[in-house]
């Protein structure tokens, strides 16, 4: 016959399994569908293009490459300072072509530019009114080559003819109401034989903004500049190599640019086989390079680096001739603008103001280069099959390990997806879903773990209610909150001490009934202990009108002697508030003193077999109460030692004397906290300089000089503790002490 605890015990075991399963089968069933495309959880797309932000800077390679084929002519603020007002007249463009065609020999040109209106010149107006009126062919001639001297648009048409440029247009993904759907002339749709075009889910485009006709019409090609691929976050990661209009298809302008660096080839496309029998569109061919797309002929754009990672050239370099001549010597060149009044500036994954301009400079050398990185169609079958991989790890292995041994298995798997999922991107240019099974990690971790805190924290609790006949309320309370692993043996510590003690009380006792005296000390403990638990202070016990706290134990403080001394201004603060409270009720008014000491101290469950209490023993506690004691004796509200002053840099202290305290021969500088830092004025800084001044000359043994510096801070103001220093330099001067004499005030009393 099984016995009732082995028999729980293996309904523990049993039901511990089933919710290692559960937590393992819950986030996979909440991933897979996403992970498949079943779904789409916008979260996860939010984190997977946060990891494609960080592995594109991680594999960047940065910096400016003096050997790329392509550059950029930049309209920048200076050019736009040199030449004039953008834009432009057609004829600067024109110019800017011939310079860069005829003296420099640059082998493209692409302008991220559009020209779809002809340019308004009132003298050419003129002129065709004048040609039109006149019979005379010689004044007509005339007429006509003036005209030519100033028709900007004919200029910059004839400096396009038999050149390499590529006019920029910029297609309309929406139209508003009453918006004209196209402005200028398209460039030539692509033919591309042989492919069914019809069944590719092509971006399909509600409108253009293109070229005048006689400019475009010269141009050696066209390309689209918009990007309507961008991602909901704002950010520019995907370009479209191609866009439909009207059922046909265009290229983009860095497609476009590539291809024209091709020898113009024709493109071609390339497809992939499905699981259900359809095909998908894989690459976009490009002479030898083939350019990897997803179904919709969009790439990741492969930013090489930062913003002005490509050379930048001024116009106003290349059209005054000053640009160097081996910066565009056979080089494809973009024409762009990074001047922020002309809103080409975007968010990219590698900056946050990227200049549009550079992002086609990316994908031309991308395709030149073949950098162009690929998302394969079995990209989310590998996602799904991590997924499964980790699911039963999760459900079968991982709850069976220690606490410990779980985390470092988690983070091993952690870096073992994320290092080849970098692999793959570095060595195969392949980019394969990160956030899907690294959520997964987490979330399995985290609720893996929870459960097993859940399971502890019961332990834990149990632990607590056995140790509350032992420990004071308040550390049973922290146990649970924090459930920090917390030891009653003995121990020694750095930490600091406090004791409190009502002055006069005897007196004060006296002249109360027994029940207004126990609502008195009641109202009068409480907000005190409130203060040494905001402080994180535990009390360690009351004695009578007296309360002793410590900080450091049963958990670590670093900070132990800054809230010890917080605590005690606050106290002294409290105090004065309940002297207020207790004047309208006739109490008689009420006074602390409080002593603070830092130092190692014993700590632990101490007592007997008949009762146990958790506190502090040590020299460190033995000198808080003298100190505590000494505030009556320098007619000061707070004592301090040396160790909790120079481990608080937060307040302003005033040192008192050196002592020698009863039972201890080696002397101790104690000193007054006057409150925080910020809170004190400039007379209290002075007075505190005063007296520091008149201590020193009072250990140098210059009796009169201290007298008298002590005499004018009198006259400003009565203190018993000048009084004290005072009575000191007339007995001093009266009976000089002797030649060993070392400035310490001896007192036999605690």
């Amino acid at each position: 016959m099984v016995s009732p605890r082995i028999r729980g015990s293996r309904q523990r075991a049993v039901w511990r399994a089933l919710a290692g399963i559960s937590f393992a089968l819950l986030p996979f069933l909440v991933l897979a569908p996403h992970s498949l495309g079943v779904w789409t959880l916008d979260a996860l797309e939010r984190a997977e293009n946060y990891f494609y932000d960080l592995r594109v800077r991680a594999t960047m390679p940065g910096g400016v490459n003096p050997n790329s084929r392509v550059v950029i002519v930049d309209i920048d603020e200076t050019s736009i300072g040199i030449v004039g007002r953008y834009p432009w007249s057609r004829r600067v463009y024109a110019n800017l072509l011939d310079k860069l065609f005829d003296d420099y020999g640059a082998e493209i040109v692409a302008f991220d530019v559009f020209f779809p209106e002809a340019e308004e010149q009132s003298a050419v107006r003129l002129l065709d009114e004048q040609v039109a009126a006149t019979t005379d062919t010689a004044v007509r001639a005339r007429l006509l080559a003036q005209r030519q001297r100033f028709a900007a648009d004919d200029r910059f048409a004839e400096s396009l003819i038999a050149r390499n440029v590529v006019l920029g247009f910029s297609f309309k993904s929406l139209l508003g109401l009453a918006e004209k759907a196209s402005t200028g002339e398209l460039p030539p749709a692509l033919q591309i034989e042989g492919q069914a075009l019809q069944k590719i889910p092509w971006l399909r485009a509600a409108g253009y903004i293109g070229n005048l006709p006689q400019l475009q019409g010269n141009a050696a090609a066209g390309g689209f500049f918009d990007t309507p691929t961008t991602d909901h976050d704002g950010v520019v990661r995907r370009t479209p190599l191609l866009q439909q209009y009207d059922g046909k298809i265009y290229e983009s302008l860095g497609l476009a640019t590539a291809r024209l660096a091709r020898g113009g080839q024709p493109l071609r496309l390339a497809f992939a086989q499905e699981r259900s029998g359809t095909q998908r569109l894989e690459y976009v061919a490009v002479g030898s390079t083939r350019v990897p797309v997803d179904r919709r002929g969009i790439v990741l754009t492969p930013y090489r680096g930062h913003v002005f990672s490509f050379p930048y050239i001024p116009a106003h370099k290349v059209l005054d001739g000053t640009a160097a001549h081996q910066q565009l010597a056979g080089k494809i060149v973009l024409v762009g603008t990074s001047a922020a009044g002309l809103n080409d500036i975007r968010p990219t994954p590698v900056d946050a103001q990227y200049v549009g301009v550079e992002t086609h400079a990316n994908l031309v050398e991308g395709i030149l280069e073949d950098t162009v990185l690929a998302v394969p169609s079995w990209a989310r079958w590998f996602d799904f099959m991590q997924l499964m991989v980790l699911a039963a790890l999760f459900a079968f292995w991982l709850p069976r390990l220690s606490q410990t041994a779980t985390f470092v298995v988690v983070v091993l798997l952690a870096v073992t997806i994320a290092g080849v999922n970098l692999a793959a991107w570095r060595r195969s240019g392949v980019v394969l879903p990160l956030a899907t099974p690294l959520l997964y990690l987490t979330t399995a971790a985290v609720l893996l773990i929870n459960f097993r805190f859940f399971v502890e924290r019961q332990r834990k609790r149990h632990l607590s209610r056995v140790f509350g006949q032992y420990v004071p309320p308040e550390i049973v309370s922290e146990l649970d909150r924090t459930e920090a692993d917390v030891s009653l043996e003995g121990e020694s510590r750095d930490m600091s001490v406090l004791f409190s003690d009502v002055r006069g009380f005897t007196t004060l006792s006296e002249g109360l009934s027994p029940r207004d005296l126990t609502r008195l000390m009641n109202e009068m403990l409480t907000p005190l202990t409130r203060v040494i638990h905001t402080q994180r202070g535990t009390i360690d016990k009351y004695m009578g009108d007296a309360i002793m706290a410590f900080w450091g134990a049963p958990l670590a403080d670093g900070q132990h002697a800054e809230h010890a001394v917080q605590a005690a201004l606050g106290m002294v603060q409290a105090a004065a508030q309940l002297r207020a409270e207790f004047a309208t009720r006739g109490w008689p008014p009420v006074h602390i003193g409080v002593g603070v000491s830092s130092g190692a101290m014993n700590v632990g469950n101490m007592g007997s077999e008949f009762r146990m209490a958790y506190t502090v023993l040590g020299d460190a506690v033995n000198l808080g109460s003298r100190l505590e004691s000494l505030t009556k004796q320098y007619g000061v509200d707070i004592i301090v030692s040396a160790a909790t002053s120079a481990a608080v840099n937060s307040v302003i202290f005033r040192e008192l004397d050196l002592v020698r305290v009863k039972g201890k021969n080696e002397p101790v500088a104690i000193f007054e906290p006057l409150g925080l830092a910020g809170d004190i004025d400039a007379a209290t800084m002075r007075r505190v300089e005063q007296f520091t001044a008149a201590l020193r000359e009072y250990r140098r043994g210059h009796f009169a000089a201290a007298a008298n510096l002590w005499r004018e801070m009198l006259a400003e103001r009565a203190e018993s503790l000048i009084e004290i220093y005072l009575d000191r330099c007339r007995g001093f001067q009266q009976t000089p002490p002797p030649d060993s004499w070392d400035g310490v005030y001896v007192h036999h009393t605690k």
